[in-house]
């Protein structure tokens, strides 16, 4: 493992942080990368978060960004690429499962525990896109976790399966997926290669639709180009997600107990994702014998005016749309 050394972010850093690289391990014994920001002059005792996604990012684009911003609010936090991605260890490369994911938000919260700098009892997770709803996952498992932020979040199970807007919700579509990645897995085992596929064109095609045109918009430019991000590159490898087909996040988040904080863009293409969720974690599913949370006081969807998936990544092309202080007002609420 070589760790690069240079601040090599997507944004500049700054001096009221201070940054390190560090390692962990996961219980499947993969070693994790993160980068440890702490406040200028950090104390004790202090609340932390643990930072991950988008779903194909790595962690010197938006997750390091909220964490860094985060700990110049006061919190230590840790923005950590996920298991076969980045500079974390796994392979093949690019893949993902979602045990393996919600493991390594987990992980993230071990190490953080132990961390001498932070209060084991104040530990929140932020997921970005994809990793909101892996967040989510992990919040209903982990009662460590005191706050959970999801943000312009995916849930990768349901647009794995059903697709865009539940549009392929069915059976000859998702069996046609299905054969594909199964073709391609007895090519890989044949040749002992795996191909890439799902990334983003060079330039925009004309007839793209306009979620398309948000990601080239970040992933592409100097915005979030980064040379280690599998979606500013070649994507995943052609069956990397193929375990995400037959599972299901979100099915007992209406027994999470700890706060939750859902936020989405008011025209993000992604906001049914992010009111489903809110819906599932408040309202339970009752025609599906889910009952209601009992504990929905602590619950919000927050929805930022004017803002698109993307612009909650960055902050938009003026860096302008994120509202750091409504997420900050969280956290300090919930991770007193």
């Amino acid at each position: 493992m070589e760790l690069t050394t240079q601040w090599d972010k997507t944004f500049a850093k700054s001096d009221k942080v201070n940054h390190k690289k560090v390692t962990f391990r996961n219980q499947y014994g993969i070693t994790l990368v993160g980068d440890l920001y702490e406040p200028t002059g950090a104390s004790y005792g202090l609340p932390a978060i643990a930072v991950s996604g988008p779903f194909g990012a790595c962690k010197e684009q938006a997750s390091g960004l909220y964490a860094h911003e985060l700990a110049q609010r006061g919190y230590v936090t840790l923005a950590f690429d996920p298991s076969f991605t980045g500079e974390s260890e796994g392979t093949p490369r690019r893949t993902a499962s979602p045990d393996i994911n919600t493991e390594d938000f987990m992980a993230a919260v071990d190490f953080l525990s132990l961390y001498k700098r932070v209060d084991a009892e104040r530990i929140g997770i932020c997921g970005i896109c994809g990793w909101g709803g892996i967040a989510l996952n992990t919040a209903a498992i982990d009662t460590r976790i005191k706050a959970t932020a999801a943000i312009t979040m995916y849930d990768m199970t349901r647009v794995k399966t059903n697709g865009y807007f539940d549009a392929d919700n069915n059976e000859a579509t998702r069996y046609a997926a299905r054969k594909h990645m199964s073709e391609q897995r007895t090519m890989a085992a044949g040749t002992q290669r795996t191909t890439q596929e799902g990334g983003l064109p060079e330039e925009t095609p004309d007839n793209a639709p306009q979620f398309l045109k948000e990601y080239i918009a970040y992933y592409k430019t100097s915005r979030g180009y980064h040379p280690r991000s599998g979606n500013s590159n070649d994507g995943w490898h052609t069956f990397g997600t193929q375990a995400y087909f037959n599972s299901r996040f979100l099915r007992f988040t209406n027994e999470i107990r700890s706060a939750v904080l859902v936020m989405h863009g008011e025209k993000a293409h992604s906001r049914y994702f992010g009111e489903d969720a809110y819906k599932y974690l408040t309202e339970g599913q009752p025609n599906a014998g889910i009952l209601p949370n009992a504990y929905s006081d602590n619950k919000e969807l927050y929805i930022v005016a004017d803002a698109n998936h993307t612009d909650l990544y960055d902050g938009g092309p003026d860096g302008t749309r994120i509202p750091w202080d409504k997420l900050e007002s969280f956290f300090n609420t919930y991770l007193k």
